[in-house]
């Protein structure tokens, strides 16, 4: 963009937005401009979107408020969603249980006590169809945090939709699927990377050609951060993995511009107020620059990131559990003052158990109360053009651009295969171990305050964690089990798994419809998984 007509071009594409009718003003009446900036300034909604992807940005739409729920059984966590939707959240995120997380059954001895505990437990068709139960799938957009065994998942929701009337064309939501930053950071895998990303790859086909209001891939650097990363490698390693997600759709056959408009990113919202507002905005910078000039896109819409945020697990504590409910207030206010697209705020009690419903509900609300009283959502970028939050951009792009530019070199010109080697030789681990254990180191001496862990102590009791999910809830999930395994057509579940296997063997066959089929005939996650590890092998961790 030419910034001498920089506001008139802003201007002219502010002027066919809803959000030009609309008039801002303060809570006493002042008038409010829908963004500020000289003439000559980079502006919302153009390249390079340092300021946000949307020139009207909250003015025209607010951001999604998705919250992220999952705990016991497929009914329970249905319950949870409802209640979500009857809150006034607009959009619902499923959080998985260990052993589907790792693609093992429930009935499988190694998910013995981990089932149903840190998410919804989900082992065949049936389970996906009672936990979406009364959720109109063609209206309500639904985000799945899965990664290794994603493709399977994914194949349920979409054969679930169909047989309840919803086209997998209208159905809307989010795959997260990005098993690349399993291997840096998250350490939830089950086959080697190669194959993994053929996974990742033809959910990309799929969704690309078949679902247009389906995001195939959410890059996160979240768990990047969450592991104990700084603001600069989770924006470096993230947006490589993205830039590895494009080469690996290409080489899948599709063109830049058909896939990359539907990638979306899932960062974290950490405490650093200023520097996660920073992040954000030179996360947007870099990821524009390199779409444009690296990867030859020419759709405006693959050049914008468009991302979703939850706030940081990690700065939670069980100590003075009260004070975090100012940590996610902060936290959401940053992601919002930071142009996210969707948010999901933590409940205070997470440090120590299931969120409870009242507190679900209250980080529910900490995201209305931002939404509806603060009046920030009149002003588009409103930090942008401070002297500290724009050297802290720079300075961020600069620092992630530099990890960047070493990941390119690794993969002699190919972000894919760098991302592949520094996962074989430790550099990702490498570099988070680092940056948490200085993180920890400085904690300790007090160089780095906790309210409430490390200064302000006192003698409140920690609190006990209730049990949110019932002593029964790992038996009856059992019992739903036994039941699909006694009612399906057995002969039919060791037909698709066959063609699953022969169709596994050939690279170059998409596996969905397969998936799709077992799925129907109520194949088990475990099967399916087991199925392609036999094709794939499994992955293991060698000492370094």
């Amino acid at each position: 963009m030419n910034h001498r007509t920089g506001r008139s071009k802003w201007e002219d594409a502010y002027s066919e937005s809803p959000a030009a009718q609309s008039h801002g003003a303060t809570q006493s009446g002042v008038s409010i401009d829908p963004v500020y900036g000289p003439d000559d300034a980079e502006y919302p909604g153009f390249f390079p979107y340092t300021r946000g992807i949307h020139p009207a940005m909250y003015r025209s739409k607010l951001w999604t408020m998705r919250m992220f729920a999952g705990f016991g059984t497929a009914p329970e966590t249905n319950q949870r969603f409802h209640e979500i939707i009857a809150a006034g959240g607009t959009g619902i995120s499923t959080a998985y249980d260990m052993p589907t997380l790792l693609g093992i059954d429930s009935d499988d001895p190694r998910a013995l006590g981990e089932v149903g505990r840190c998410g919804v437990a989900i082992d065949t068709i049936d389970d996906v169809a009672d936990l979406y139960d009364g959720i109109d799938l063609g209206a309500i957009t639904t985000s799945m945090t899965i990664n290794a065994p994603a493709a399977a998942l994914f194949a349920m929701f979409v054969a679930n939709a169909e047989a309840r009337g919803v086209h997998r064309s209208r159905v809307g939501g989010t795959l997260q699927n990005d098993i690349l930053k399993e291997y840096q950071a998250q350490h939830e895998y089950v086959f080697p990377p190669r194959p993994s990303l053929r996974l990742v790859r033809d959910t990309m086909v799929f969704a690309t050609r078949e679902m247009p209001r389906w995001h195939p891939v959410s890059i996160s650097g979240y768990h990047i951060r969450e592991a104990g990363s700084t603001a600069a490698q989770e924006v470096a390693f993230t947006l490589a993995n993205g830039f590895a997600y494009v080469e690996l759709a290409r080489r899948g056959g599709l063109a830049v511009d058909s896939f990359a408009p539907k990638l979306s990113f899932f960062f974290n919202a950490h405490i650093d107020f200023f520097e996660e507002v920073a992040k954000y905005r030179s996360a947007r910078r870099i990821w524009a620059t390199w779409m444009r000039d690296f990867y030859g896109a020419h759709d405006e819409r693959s050049w914008q990131l468009r991302f979703h945020a939850q706030t940081a697990g990690v700065s939670l504590t069980a100590q003075q559990p009260d004070n975090n409910h100012a940590r996610t207030a902060i936290e959401a206010l940053a992601a919002v003052l930071g142009g996210a697209q969707s948010l999901h705020t933590n409940s205070f009690d997470e440090a120590w158990t299931l969120p409870s419903s009242e507190a679900a509900r209250v980080a529910l609300r900490t995201q209305q109360v931002i939404a509806y009283e603060t009046n920030v959502t009149q002003v588009a970028d409103p930090l942008g053009g401070s002297w500290f939050v724009e050297s802290l951009t720079d300075q961020l792009q600069s620092e992630a651009g530099q990890l960047l530019e070493e990941l390119l070199e690794i993969g002699a010109g190919s972000m894919l295969e760098g991302c592949l080697t520094a996962i074989d030789n430790g550099w990702f681990e490498g570099h988070i171990t680092d940056a948490a254990y200085a993180h920890e180191r400085a904690v300790q001496r007090g160089e780095r305050i906790i309210v409430g862990v490390n200064a302000f102590t006192d003698d409140s009791p920690t609190p006990s964690p209730p049990n949110q999910i019932g002593d029964g809830g790992e038996a009856l999930q059992l019992q739903r089990l036994r039941r699909v395994r006694h009612e399906r057509n057995s002969d039919a579940v060791h037909h698709t798994l066959e063609r699953l296997s022969a169709e596994a063997h050939d690279a170059e066959v998409n596996l969905m419809p397969a998936l799709m089929e077992a799925s129907l005939a109520r194949a088990t996650v475990g099967e399916i998984m087991s199925t392609l590890a036999d094709v794939f092998g499994r992955y293991h961790v060698s000492p370094r």
